[in-house]
């Protein structure tokens, strides 16, 4: 079939032809008979923009196949397991016609691992050969488990991911459906700390984004807004006394300012235990937003010059948000390209994007490393260049 290529860019004409993704899209064959063939689909983890959309997407593109059952899990994961007790929903297009208006997901989420064996136990009660999983790493990994657990019974299913992440942190994808919904609303965010700082004398808004390891969100929305002073990224390290510093420095020029920091950002300044974790299996951050805040008060009024701090955290808002346009009309493709995968017998993967064509991505390599942002690369260069700040807060 057709290959996308790692190397989308070289410097010389050798290109190493070994590293490349199988293209996503229809095939010429499927390998399921859609007249026998029932599909499920669950959402877990934290909500995103655009859930809704790729539900929309797979029940009306595996309807189009031919396909006459499709169930929806509600909640998770948990909605597989039997002994929890939730009802599933038989999903057609005239249910979800309108569900890409709202945010969230229409279907429930949750977090937390639940036993492989009695997943995979009701999808064969069910008679469902195909799932199809809409989340983030700890979704994906479950995915995995049902994947290898029923290739051990013998059970002929395909195990099918779109990956969810508002962080847009996917090893191997370029692009993560929500990201840009996310980056719109926090621009939104931004721009409102900009008024509340000018608004007052010595006024300081700050703003924290979403980003547990990885700085893109406040990056790009630094750069949407156009007003930061300053971008506090997990992947850029910083110190209070040089922060501070710099601080003062852009209020004795213009007498306000705007930081947005990234909600993964410092967290080596608050003691966080690393050991605490989340259902998900998340290392738990302390807050950084409102630690950033009441240091700098202190700091400032103790030493006579005090600061009028805002501080706003549009987290939940725009968690909830539903998807924009761009995001909405990415989030159908997505949900296309799983079902094609899917009915051609592919399974253990998701669905990604690379190099603007859509990919088939196994499983084990888009829950490794994350992707992060390279201080040292183009991206980070320029934010630096707009916010003005030191290259090294540390």
């Amino acid at each position: 079939g057709e290959r996308v290529f790692y190397h989308g860019k070289a410097t010389t004409a050798e290109v190493d032809l070994s590293l490349f993704f199988e293209a996503g899209g229809p095939r010429e064959h499927i390998y399921f008979d859609p007249k026998k063939t029932r599909a499920g689909i669950v959402t877990c983890g934290g909500l995103c923009p655009g859930i809704n959309n790729v539900i929309i997407a797979i029940v009306n593109e595996l309807v189009g196949y031919g396909l006459k059952t499709v169930t929806g899990f509600q909640y998770g994961y948990a909605g597989m397991v039997a002994s929890q007790g939730y009802e599933t929903v038989t999903l057609t297009p005239e249910l979800v016609a309108d569900w890409n208006l709202k945010g969230g997901s229409m279907l429930g989420s949750s977090r937390g691992a639940q036993n492989t064996g009695e997943m995979v136990d009701a999808l064969e009660r069910l008679s469902i050969n195909m799932l199809f999983t809409i989340g983030g790493d700890g979704t994906q990994r479950g995915a995995e488990e049902i994947h290898e657990e029923a290739k051990r019974r013998g059970y002929r299913l395909a195990v099918v991911g779109v990956p969810k992440t508002i962080d847009n942190d996917i090893n191997f994808i370029s692009r993560t459906f929500g990201f840009e919904t996310a980056v719109s609303k926090a621009t939104e965010a931004i721009h409102a700390a900009l008024v509340e700082a000018q608004g007052a004398p010595r006024g300081v808004g700050l703003v924290r984004l979403m980003g547990r390891h990885s700085g893109y969100i406040a990056a790009h929305a630094s750069l949407a807004a156009g007003n930061v002073d300053c971008t506090l990224i997990p992947e850029s390290p910083f110190n209070m006394a040089n922060l501070s510093e710099y601080v003062s420095s852009v209020l004795a020029r213009k007498d306000h300012l705007v930081i947005v920091v990234a909600e993964g950002a410092g967290q080596d300044l608050l003691n966080s235990d690393s050991s605490l974790h989340d259902a998900s299996g998340n290392c738990k951050l302390l807050n950084i937003g409102t630690y950033l805040g009441d240091v700098l008060k202190e700091h400032f009024t103790a030493v006579g010059n005090p600061i009028n701090l805002k501080y706003i955290d549009p987290s939940y808002i725009i968690r909830a948000t539903p998807a924009s346009p761009a995001d909405a009309i990415f989030c159908r493709r997505l949900g296309q390209n799983a079902v094609h995968a899917a009915m051609a017998g592919r399974t253990g993967m998701v669905v990604g994007i690379w190099s603007d064509h859509f990919t088939h991505v196994p499983l084990e390599a888009a829950v490794g490393n994350r992707k992060v942002i390279d201080t040292d690369g183009s991206l980070w260069g320029s934010v630096l260049q707009m916010t003005g700040q030191p290259a090294r807060l540390v």
